[in-house]
């Protein structure tokens, strides 16, 4: 059998082509080594080795911030190999940066932790530009047949903007909406050999739906296309999508992974390869890898190096503050189960919720049965909640305005407790007809659980809460 002859290059290109297979090898071997370290470990380290540190960055002990819009080469060799893609290269910022390098090979890491996904990460500006960029990487056309892609239709509102309007409205991209994301037959009446991909966001924002992940992950590869999961509440502090089969999860970095609110941030991180139907070999196997030398480079959305570094050391601690908050959140919403003024409280680790049992079969503290404090599995809900006060939306707005510690703001995952109405704010645009769908209605609070003391978070909702007296 003949084997085709490999590409030969001049030996001054060849000579970049080998020192960076010597690099790749060296980081195959770190990245082998550092699966082998606890959740902890990674999201302090990442790849980021003390020899690094030493031989590169002069002994910096923290990943340095490369501040650079272009990277200057050796010479045309080094650039002829690595504009030609013969070589790793960051080039302009727009397409990569050292920096941001660090942010994703701690995600990749954190979200295949405890799986055997081999997963590749491109960070973007925004979580909204995240899901953009994969979506629409994903809608390519076959000819002139029409596409379609299925999602649950409790996501967040900008999503469901982007999904309902820009692609659907105004490009004629059908999106088919899954009213009840735990019912299997809903999901495989809307695929047919059109659909590109099946979406879900779990848990949901705000509605905190829930459903059982792994079936709609095994239907998606029995129709030979990929499950996007949007996993940015859990974080992989509690869930990893990839455990169960899921070839995308995106992140909205801005909220619980980058708590201290300094910036935005959004991450695609996939497996290699993911499942699909359409025919690209090269997306196929490395999605991610072809995002960052393709899609990413043409639109546009790159991530500022200093909001990697500040999310990077936000990620350091992502597990003990997903565990004291997610806590937090579970005596708030106990708290206000009993209150008078209270119609309903919605939290996924409350017992007598009916979607407490899927919720608990997957949302567990990583690591928990390896720390000392549990020494077993430990199921966690996280920092996120809602409810709804007695006396309708007016009421709702009276309580709301009366909140003095928790701030009025339409974020979440924030060091500081935040509230917001999603009617009025987040799930504004999509309209009244669709939030009824999703589940959300006008008096319905959100609140995002922060890391002050739980009593100082109840005396404030205490409080506001006496404004629902004579609704």
């Amino acid at each position: 059998m003949d084997h085709p002859t490999p590409p030969s290059y001049s030996e001054g290109v060849q000579k970049y082509i080998d020192r960076a297979n010597q690099a790749l090898a060296a980081r195959k071997r770190d990245i082998a080594r550092a699966r082998k370290f606890r959740f902890d470990t990674i999201a302090v380290h990442g790849l980021y080795t003390a020899t690094e540190a030493i031989e590169k960055n002069q002994g910096a002990i923290i990943e340095p911030v490369f501040a650079s819009s272009g990277q200057a080469y050796r010479d045309s060799d080094e650039m002829e190999a690595a504009q030609s893609g013969l070589i790793p290269t960051w080039a302009y910022i727009r397409i990569h940066n050292p920096t941001l390098a660090y942010l994703e090979d701690t995600l990749a890491l954190l979200e295949s932790y405890g799986t055997d996904a081999d997963a590749e990460c491109v960070v973007y500006s925004s979580g909204m530009a995240a899901i953009e960029n994969l979506t629409d990487t994903l809608l390519v056309k076959s000819g002139n047949d029409p596409i379609n892609f299925v999602a649950q239709c409790q996501i967040y509102g900008g999503t469901y903007q982007q999904f309902n309007v820009r692609k659907m409205q105004e490009r004629g991209i059908e999106v088919r909406w899954i009213l009840d994301p735990n019912n299997l037959d809903e999901w495989r009446s809307k695929i047919d050999r059109h659909t590109r991909f099946l979406y879900g966001e779990l848990p949901s924002n705000p509605g905190l739906v829930f459903f059982d992940l792994a079936k709609p992950i095994a239907l998606a590869h029995e129709h030979g296309i990929p499950f996007v999961a949007d996993s940015t509440i859990a974080t992989p502090a509690l869930m990893r999508p990839f455990a169960y089969g899921a070839d995308i999860v995106v992140h909205s970095v801005t909220k619980t992974m980058s708590s201290s609110g300094t910036g935005t941030a959004g991450a695609v991180i996939a497996r290699k390869p993911i499942v699909t139907n359409i025919p690209n070999d090269r997306m196929r196997a490395d999605f991610c890898t072809y995002l960052r030398e393709y899609p990413h480079r043409d639109q546009g959305g790159c991530l500022h190096p200093f909001q990697a570094l500040s999310s990077m050391n936000d990620l350091r601690t992502l597990r003990t503050r997903v565990d004291v908050w997610s806590q937090s959140a579970l005596k708030v919403a106990h708290f206000l189960k009993q209150h008078a003024a209270i119609i309903d409280v919605n939290y996924l680790g409350l017992e007598d919720h009916p979607l407490y049992p899927v919720a608990s079969k997957y949302l567990w503290l990583v690591d928990a049965e390896h720390d000392d404090r549990y020494g077993k599995k430990v199921n966690r809900y996280g920092h996120l909640l809602s409810f709804r006060v007695k006396g309708g939306p007016a009421a709702a707005r009276k309580v709301f305005d009366r909140l003095q510690l928790i701030m009025r703001v339409t974020d979440l995952g924030r060091v500081k407790s935040i509230a917001t109405i999603p009617s009025i704010s987040t799930h504004l645009q999509q309209g009244e007809e669709s939030r009824k769908k999703a589940a959300i209605p006008p008096d319905l609070i959100r609140l995002s659980v922060g890391a002050e003391h739980v009593d100082d978070i109840v005396a404030d909702l205490e409080q506001a809460l006496g404004a629902a007296k004579g609704f």
